[in-house]
């Protein structure tokens, strides 16, 4: 075969993506490339739930530790070295494995779109930014809701930056729901996405949120912010990071800190279910708790 392949895994937080592809790799050679817009930070492993040492030892993993906390990182940069590393697996006789729940980042490789660069614009942020503090969230919210109101769905309406940074490109004109513009990717791919009933995957959030905390979240980001990474940093504004550093400051106690975060991961895992439920047609769905037979499917969509 001249094309390359992909088998893509997708789903909400704490739906066992990871899971499925190191029990994957028991079967059968692979290379896992992330699609987690927290992932690619260095120094924050706990709070994004990065794949264990143990298992970036046994399978190689990409998009993972790819930029400091307070680096840039876009979707069209992502796209690009993405699509290397499928290309780089394919050659070297692995099947490539995309899995993460950033919906964006794995459609735009699935679908190959060319993502424009949309640069930042000092006086629209500067703007935006004396909007929320005089008005609040609600007012950036209602902007973004004239501009682009899927794009308000799909985006965490409580996290100032995302909201800031989805006016921006509504602004300059790039819709959610337009059709980007595309060109074919060069590899076959399967899509399979994984289910979990929503009181149960609200149970597990919770328990990864506690495992979290008890694995060192705290101290984590207590490393982050005496570095110098404060919570202005689109990296330190990702769920959890804020909560904790809210407590850290003294503006509120650990358990409060941790019940926001759970609340806010809910909510997140609903906005995924969201966009991802606008593909259903490429998507094979299994539920969680049959994840082999969804492995059966990819090895068979392999070997076809």
């Amino acid at each position: 075969r001249g094309r390359g392949r992909l088998l893509a895994i997708v789903g909400p937080t704490a739906a066992g993506k990871t899971e499925m592809a190191m029990r994957l790799a028991e079967r059968t050679p692979i290379e896992v490339v992330s699609a987690d817009s927290r992932q690619v930070y260095r120094r924050m492993d706990i709070g994004s739930a990065k794949p264990s040492r143990a298992q970036m030892e046994r399978v190689r993993h990409h998009l993972i530790d790819v930029v400091e906390p307070d680096e840039g990182f876009s979707l069209g940069r992502f796209a690009v070295m993405a699509k290397q590393a499928i290309k780089n697996a394919n050659m070297a006789g692995k099947l490539p494995v995309m899995a993460g729940g950033t919906g964006q980042y794995a459609m735009a490789v699935l679908e190959g779109w060319n993502v424009p660069s949309v640069e930042a614009d000092p006086n629209l942020r500067r703007e935006l930014e004396n909007l929320m503090k005089a008005d609040g969230l609600d007012a950036l919210a209602e902007r973004l809701r004239a501009l682009d109101p899927l794009a308000l769905e799909m985006v965490d309406a409580r996290n100032p930056r995302r909201l800031i940074r989805a006016v921006e490109r509504a602004s300059a004109g790039h819709r959610t729901g337009e059709t980007p513009r595309r060109t074919p990717p060069d590899f076959d791919s399967l899509t399979i996405g994984l289910h979990v009933d929503r009181q149960e995957l609200y149970r597990k959030i919770d328990e990864r949120v506690e495992r979290m905390v008890e694995a060192g979240f705290v101290k984590e980001v207590r490393s982050l912010l005496e570095s110098g990474y404060d919570t202005d940093l689109p990296s330190m504004s990702g769920i959890g990071y804020r909560e904790i550093a809210d407590y850290l400051r003294g503006d509120a106690d650990l358990d409060d800190a941790v019940r926001r975060t759970k609340f806010r991961t809910h909510r997140y895992a609903r906005s995924q279910y969201n966009w991802f439920k606008r593909d259903d047609r490429r998507i094979r769905w299994f539920e969680s708790s049959r994840m082999e037979a969804g492995i059966d499917a990819a090895l068979a969509w392999m070997s076809g």
